[in-house]
Order: structure tokens, then C-alpha cells, then sequence
């Protein structure tokens, strides 16, 4: 499974914090007993670019703050999140240790919030650099050797999270002959439910990117003609964006937490609720004044 942060406890998060000087602030109702839980709600992040100094900056941004804004936002729910899931691209440029120490302490307040969060990787991570940081997680059993893959199963559907780095600072994914082979026996073995597939890099299928996934048409080739497959999840373009395939998978660009290559963009974060027969996704947006704030969408299963 990908690498994976437990819930912890509020001595724990206030243990933690203080120990790494964290200085992270949170409401009063992150520790509420009574708290309700949404089993069908996620919260999804993409593109979070975490540098080890909390000050640095990218295209003028503070990636620092964007993280500690969105997660504050989710930690003030009136119902908290089933999970977190973070779509890649975790560090800021190549992925060095101190970038995952930083964003694994910004990330204490959803972890006290008794969220899991899953981790996936991008093109500006690195794998054993990754492991390194989080040693408790080296010795989890890998479905596909040295990738961070797994099955996240829930009531109404079941998250398929794929491993598209390549190689650190190399734009284009790849995913490879034995992670393919593992989704088209995953989503053989798990055919009962809808499936949501997830990948940092987009697809390229008129291969006309340079940067998107190698294997798009291979991949296509698997999730089409398995009904189950009724989305793919991506990053990596720091564009927000819903569309369509032609067999009807929605095809859902993650908006970017950090910063933005078009500013006229929203960045920020997605809540996602599973629903019977479909996905409900709001786009919460760093900018609130920005048009897309608050936009719901709801997104109907092929059939």
C-alpha cells in the first residue's frame, strides 16, 4: 500500500508538535467527542509541493501556508472526512528528506482530526528518499515491488491508487508492465463495486504532452471495457478540470494545493462524497472570491 498515516491521539498530535516546534494551531472542535463522520466523504489533495523550509516559495507562493489553510479547513467540518487522500508531487522540487519531515508535521492536525491519509507519489518526489523519511512504513508489504500501490476499499466504491514516478524530476509517468498487470487483476478480483482509479500524471491519449503518462492508451485499454472503472483521478498540470472519455469515465484533474501555472485557476482542495450511483465533488478554493468556490458537480456512473 502507499505510504500511510494513521490517525493519532491529541496527547500524541500536541507530543509531536511540540517536539518539532510545529506551531500548529487548531479550532476547538478538532478533539470533539461527538464529532460525526461522513463514511462516504474524502478529502483530496494533489500537488501540495512541501519544502523542508516552510518559508520557501514557488512562482511566489508559500506552499507552507496553502497546506496549513486547507487543512485547517477540513478540521473545521461540521463532519469529518472518512480519509485524505494526497495524489502526488508531496515535495516541493526533488524530493528530499526534509520536504517529507515538514509536510508529514503539517499534517498533524488532520491526523488529530482521526483521519487516515493516503500518500501517492509524482515526478517531483522520491521513492527511497520517501521510505527514509517514514521508516515505520519501509516495511509494509509492497502488491507491486517498489511502487507504492493499493486497494482503499470503502462501502460505495473502491479506490484503486497507482505509482506513475518514474524518475525524480522527470516529467513524464510511467506505470509498467507489472503495476498494469496488478490493476487488471485488482479490478477482476474487485468487480462488484465501482472503481476509482488514481495517478499523479495525466492521461495523453493524442500524444501530444511530453509530461502526461506514458501508457495512457495501455491503460485505457484496461479501464474501458471493465464497467466498474467509472473514474480516473489525476494531478500533475495544476489545472482543475472534470471531463468525460468517450466510454463515459470521468476524468477528474485535481486541482493543485500549491501553487498555480495559470493564475486565473483555482487551487486548493476537493470534497468528494460517494454516492449511490454516482460522486458529488465541491471544489473548495484557496480564493474564495475566485468563481469556482463552492461549485458542486454531480457526476452520474456509466453503466
Amino acid at each position: 500500500m502507499p505510504i500511510y498515516l494513521p490517525p493519532i491521539s491529541r496527547r500524541e498530535f500536541l507530543a509531536l508538535s511540540l517536539a518539532a516546534g510545529a506551531g500548529l494551531m487548531c479550532s476547538p472542535s478538532l478533539f470533539a467527542a461527538d464529532r460525526q463522520v461522513d463514511e462516504h466523504c474524502w478529502a483530496l489533495f494533489s500537488d501540495t509541493h512541501i519544502a523542508a523550509d516552510r518559508k520557501q516559495l514557488g512562482r511566489d507562493v508559500n506552499m507552507t501556508d496553502n497546506l496549513i489553510a486547507v487543512a485547517k479547513e477540513v478540521c473545521d467540518l461540521r463532519k469529518r472526512p472518512a480519509a485524505a487522500l494526497i495524489n502526488g508531487d508531496l515535495a516541493f522540487n526533488s524530493g528530499e528528506k526534509g520536504d517529507y519531515a515538514t509536510l508529514t508535521e503539517l499534517l498533524q492536525p488532520l491526523r488529530a482530526a482521526q483521519l487516515p491519509i493516503h500518500l501517492a507519489l509524482g515526478n517531483h518526489d522520491h521513492r527511497e528518499r520517501f521510505w527514509e523519511a517514514l521508516l515505520e512504513e519501509k516495511t509494509v508489504s509492497h502488491p507491486v515491488v517498489d511502487k507504492q500501490v493499493a486497494i482503499l476499499r470503502t462501502r460505495r466504491a473502491n479506490w484503486f491508487v497507482l505509482d506513475s514516478l518514474d524518475k525524480t524530476l522527470t516529467r513524464p509517468g510511467v506505470l509498467g508492465e507489472a503495476q498494469l498487470a496488478w490493476l487488471v487483476k485488482s479490478l477482476d478480483a474487485n468487480a462488484d463495486k465501482p472503481a476509482l482509479v488514481v495517478i499523479h500524471h495525466n492521461p495523453n491519449e493524442d500524444g501530444t504532452s511530453t509530461g502526461a503518462l506514458t501508457e495512457t492508451k495501455e491503460l485505457f485499454e484496461i479501464m474501458r471495457p471493465r464497467k466498474q472503472v467509472k473514474a480516473y483521478f489525476f494531478g500533475h498540470t495544476h489545472h482543475w478540470n472534470v471531463a468525460q472519455d468517450s466510454s463515459g469515465i470521468h476524468l477528474i484533474n485535481l486541482p493543485p494545493t500549491a501553487y498555480l501555472f495559470d493564475k486565473t485557476k483555482p487551487n486548493g482542495w476537493v470534497l468528494a462524497n460517494l454516492e449511490k450511483e454516482g460522486m458529488r465533488l465541491e471544489l473548495r478554493s484557496l480564493n474564495r472570491q475566485h468563481t469556482e468556490h463552492g461549485r458542486a458537480l454531480n457526476l452520474e456512473w456509466r453503466v
